[in-house]
C-alpha cells in the first residue's frame, strides 16, 4: 500500500535559500517550503508537527523538512524580534517573498518546477548583486549581519552589495537599530561568516557601514592586521572557523580581547583558543626563547593537562618560525618524559614535588633545544 504524501492537495512551493543555491550550482543544503492558502489546522490533520513558535512552522511527518504557512510581518518594535507576523490562507505566495532581505532569497519554485521570481532576484544573481527586496530591509538590523554573511559566502564568485543596500545598512547602524541586537544572535552569525569561503568579507563589510563599531569595536583599531593574521592557518581541519577568530583576535591585547568575549557571549571554548593563540604570538615575539620562555608558554597553554593543544599550535608556529618549532617540539619532547610518578618513587610529595617536577623540566627543555 502507498502511503499519501501529505503534501497532497496543498500549494506548495520551495523557497529561498535552496533556490538561490541550485540556481548558482551551489551545493543545497537545506530546502525550505511555503505553503499556500492553508491554516495550521489543515497542516496537523494532515500529520505536520508544529514547530514554530513566533510563526507557523511545520515539519513534514517523512522528511522532517520545515513548511511554513505563507506570511507577512509588521514593525512593531526594535532589534529582530520586533515584528508582528500575520498568517492566514489569504496571504499570497508574492506577499511572502516581498518580506525576505534579498532579492537572490526571494524566488520560488512550483511543485511543477516554475521559476516565480518576482522581484528579479534572477538577473540580480546573474548581474552577481546582493540588493535589498524593499525599503522595509531597513526594519530588521539582523540583515547588515546576513547581508555581510553572503558577502562572506559569494565574493569569491563576484558578488557585490548594491550601493542602496549599503545605505540601507549604514542607516540601521546610525539609526541605532543595530544595537538592539542581542549578542548571541550577532555571535551566531559571525560564527557562520567564519566558516564561509571568505570571511574577512564579512567582517570588512561591517567596517564599510560601521556596523563593527557598533558590535565589536575592540575589532576596528587593528582589523586589517587581525585579518592578515587570520588567513594563515595550520591544517586544523573541522576547526577552522574557531582558529580563523583566534587568529583575528591575536593582534588584540588581552583586556580587549576579554571585552570583546564578553560583548559576545563567546562559548569557552573560543576564548581558550584564542588566548593559547595569543601567547603563542608573544612567544615567537620574544627576542630570546630559552627554557624560562618554552617552560613558561607549556604552562600558559595548560600543556601538562592537555597535551592535544600543543600540535596544533606548533603546527601555527611553523608557519613563520619552523627552526623555533623544531626547538620547541624538541623541549616539550623531553619535558614529557619527566614522569610525576618517578618522583613520586624517589620520595618526593606535596609541594615539594610539584617545584621538583617544574625544575627537572626546564632542566630537561634545557638540555634538549640547546642540542
Amino acid at each position: 500500500m502507498t502511503m499519501r504524501d501529505p503534501c497532497d492537495g496543498l500549494e506548495v512551493y520551495r523557497v529561498g535559500g535552496a533556490v538561490r543555491d541550485e540556481l548558482l550550482g551551489w551545493p543545497v543544503k537545506d530546502t525550505d517550503w511555503v505553503v499556500v492558502g492553508a491554516t495550521p489546522q489543515d497542516m496537523q490533520r494532515r500529520g505536520f508537527r508544529p514547530v514554530g513558535r513566533d510563526f507557523p512552522v511545520f515539519l513534514h511527518p517523512q522528511s522532517q523538512e520545515e513548511y511554513a504557512l505563507a506570511r507577512t510581518e509588521r514593525k512593531s518594535g526594535h532589534g529582530y524580534t520586533g515584528f508582528i507576523v500575520h498568517a492566514s490562507p489569504e496571504v499570497t505566495l508574492e506577499e511572502d517573498l516581498a518580506r525576505r532581505d534579498l532579492t537572490i532569497n526571494a524566488m520560488a519554485r512550483s511543485a511543477d518546477g516554475r521559476l516565480i521570481d518576482p522581484f528579479d532576484g534572477l538577473a540580480d544573481l546573474e548581474a552577481r548583486l546582493l540588493r535589498h527586496v524593499s525599503p522595509a530591509f531597513i526594519e530588521d538590523p539582523l540583515r547588515v549581519l546576513r547581508t555581510a554573511r553572503f558577502v562572506a559566502r559569494y565574493s569569491g564568485l563576484g558578488f557585490r552589495v548594491a550601493a542602496d543596500t549599503r545605505e540601507l545598512m549604514a542607516q540601521l547602524v546610525s539609526s541605532g537599530e543595530v544595537a538592539h541586537l542581542v549578542a548571541e544572535r550577532v555571535w551566531t552569525e559571525a560564527e557562520k561568516a567564519l566558516g564561509e569561503p571568505h570571511p574577512a568579507a564579512f567582517f570588512h563589510e561591517l567596517a564599510q557601514c560601521r556596523a563593527l563599531n557598533e558590535l565589536m569595536p575592540e575589532l576596528v583599531p587593528l582589523l586589517e592586521e587581525g585579518l592578515a593574521c587570520m588567513s594563515v592557518l595550520p591544517d586544523v581541519g573541522e576547526e577552522q572557523a574557531r582558529w580563523r577568530w583566534a587568529r583575528l583576535v591575536e593582534v588584540l591585547d588581552r583586556e580587549a580581547r576579554e571585552q570583546l568575549s564578553k560583548r559576545l557571549k563567546l562559548p569557552r571554548a573560543w576564548c581558550e583558543l584564542a588566548e593559547q593563540v595569543a601567547c603563542t604570538r608573544h612567544l615567537v615575539a620574544e627576542s630570546v626563547v630559552g627554557e624560562v620562555e618554552v617552560m613558561r608558554w607549556l604552562n600558559a597553554i595548560d600543556a601538562w593537562r592537555r597535551g592535544e593543544r600543543v600540535a596544533p599550535l606548533l603546527a601555527l608556529v611553523r608557519l613563520s618560525e619552523p627552526s623555533l618549532a623544531d626547538r620547541l617540539a624538541a623541549g616539550w619532547q623531553a619535558a614529557l618524559k619527566v614522569a610525576p610518578r618517578d618522583l613520586v618513587a624517589e620520595g618526593f610529595k606535596g609541594a615539594e614535588l610539584g617545584e621538583e617536577l617544574a625544575r627537572r623540566r626546564l632542566q630537561a627543555i634545557s638540555v634538549a633545544i640547546q642540542a
